[in-house]
């Protein structure tokens, strides 16, 4: 038997799609990423039955697959389950996801086969993240202008540096941002909490070394940042202004 499925921490990992719900069924990322101290709250979530029997099931409909799951799985812990399949309108459904700041959505045809490696628009991933307008006080030098982005925002007056961003750039939309910042270059750096001196495990902070490699600028520019977790790792930039 061969199956599918995915691994998640949460007070009970369980979806509830009525939006009016709590949020207390929320993913922990961080705690699944450290298992160990939160073992007893990580399920394992059965989504896909790809063989049976010595049977290639791949070649049939997911809702065939499903069913046949569904009659011969006979799951002995409770933290192994069966994802849930929700009929309901997608509109609904990422209302639900945003009210319980979960990660996002997996939308399948229910006609679709299994096709290993292959994108073939039969499934999408949609993530609902979180966002922040951010201040850009810096940049590290890269190819297409820069490799980074230094990003903060205000506290009162003081400018507080929060992470380095590197995702969600392609070549073409690195020179654009370049482009818009390069007139900004000044010789005084101005974030207040630099050099950063807390160790990360994303090597996200700033040391008093690393910032010899930074270009600093004044702080005028604005970009619109989504991320998944408060964590320099996560962050993405969807879209910049000036």
């Amino acid at each position: 038997m061969l199956k599918s499925g995915k691994r998640n921490a949460g007070p009970t990992g369980r979806y509830q799609p009525n939006p009016a719900k709590t949020s207390r069924k929320r993913s922990d990322f961080h705690r699944l990423q450290h298992f160990a101290a939160g073992a007893s709250r990580i399920c394992y979530f059965v989504f896909d039955l790809l063989i049976w029997n010595g049977r290639d099931l791949t070649k049939t409909p997911l809702t065939k697959r499903r069913e046949l799951m569904k009659s011969v799985l006979k799951l002995r812990s409770s933290r192994i389950r069966i994802s849930e399949q929700c009929d309901i309108a997608a509109i609904d459904m990422l209302a639900a996801v945003r009210q319980q700041q979960l990660e996002g959505v997996i939308g399948k045809r229910k006609d679709s086969l299994y096709e290993p490696g292959k994108r073939t628009g039969a499934w999408i991933k949609y993530r609902v993240n979180q966002g922040q307008e951010y201040v850009i006080g810096g940049y590290v030098p890269g190819p297409h202008g820069f490799d980074s982005l230094i990003v903060g925002y205000y506290r009162g007056k003081d400018l507080v540096y929060v992470a380095r961003v590197r995702n969600g750039f392609v070549p073409a939309s690195r020179l654009q941002v370049f482009e818009k910042i390069r007139p900004l270059v000044s010789p005084t750096m101005p974030f207040v909490n630099l050099p950063d001196t807390n160790k990360s495990r994303w090597g996200g902070e700033l040391t008093a070394e690393k910032m010899k490699e930074c270009v600093w600028l004044r702080p005028e520019a604005v970009a619109r940042i989504e991320f998944l977790e408060w964590s320099a790792q996560a962050f993405q930039v969807r879209w910049f202004e000036r």
